[in-house]
């Protein structure tokens, strides 16, 4: 296990304040904390997780901006409207 784990997200936590990116942190996994990050075109989800690994996963845009259009794709592949929640807002 990799050691001191909460002082190098605290380090980068500084890193991002130093450098005026804006964060945020998360929680989507048992054993991690996220950090957030919202750049322009990009966004970052770093995990801190509790076996000491970092994971660093970046989603860029292609740069196309779509109409409300692709408002109905976004429904139509991702909506929860059939569970047996019966279609109720999923917090994640």
């Amino acid at each position: 296990m990799k050691t001191d784990q909460f002082g190098k997200m605290l380090a980068f936590l500084r890193q991002l304040e130093h450098a005026r990116i804006a964060y945020r942190l998360r929680q989507s996994r048992d054993d991690a904390i996220m950090v957030w990050i919202n750049v322009p075109g990009e966004r970052w989800e770093v995990e801190f997780l509790e076996d000491g690994d970092i994971d660093v996963e970046i989603f860029r845009s292609d740069g196309h901006i779509h109409d409300e259009a692709a408002l109905e794709d976004l429904f139509a592949r991702f909506s929860d409207a059939g569970s047996p929640a019966g279609g109720e807002p999923v917090q994640r």
